[in-house]
């Protein structure tokens, strides 16, 4: 099956993200609460194949841009405690796969996984998004336009981000597991 026919209206070619109209959001536990945050300096793209199987993507993160709307926490989030954005100014993201994703239940959109690499802190890892096609729509200057939403979750430690804060009680401050949830919304910039 062709991409257009597994996905309507996506065609091959590479496709840029909008930054402007995307987010890289996170979130990890902070004592009892969910603390949220985002990275809003950031670049990739996606190649669709006409084989949607053999598409790739690939996206780079500024460590720096790092927001969780509270200044000191930016600030220490931001040291070698954290990202390191001195030694390590990016993160990155390459896909090695892309398969249809197996999730349970009748999904309203069509659903892949897209198995890759993540970077952090110079530590290299497989990872895995789900990922829901959203489908495609030309905008009010006649670009056409995807959109994806894409979902996963990672150990911090395995990637080198170890600090945390003992507690009373044999608790942390920080938990372990760091959400990342994308909202990507993708231009056609080059049909084959």
């Amino acid at each position: 099956m062709t991409a257009t026919e597994l996905l309507p209206g996506l065609v091959a070619g590479l496709w840029k993200i909008d930054t402007a109209h995307s987010e890289i959001i996170f979130t990890v536990r902070h004592l009892m609460s969910t603390v949220r945050g985002s990275f809003t300096d950031f670049s990739g793209e996606v190649v669709i194949a006409d084989d949607p199987f053999a598409s790739r993507a690939r996206a780079q993160i500024a460590t720096a841009s790092v927001d969780t709307r509270e200044t000191d926490r930016d600030v220490h989030v931001r040291s070698a405690d954290f990202l390191d954005v001195e030694r390590y100014p990016a993160m990155s993201f390459a896909t090695t796969r892309v398969s249809p994703a197996k999730t349970g239940r009748r999904a309203r959109q069509p659903r892949y996984n897209l198995d890759g690499t993540l970077t952090v802190k110079g530590v290299t890892r497989p990872v895995q998004l789900l990922t829901e096609f959203h489908g495609v729509r030309v905008d009010q200057f006649g670009g056409t336009r995807a959109g994806f939403t894409a979902t996963t979750a990672i150990n911090r430690f395995d990637f080198g981000v170890n600090w945390n804060m003992p507690l009373q009680g044999d608790r942390l401050l920080l938990g372990d597991e760091v959400v990342i949830h994308l909202e990507i919304q993708a231009v056609l910039a080059d049909r084959p």
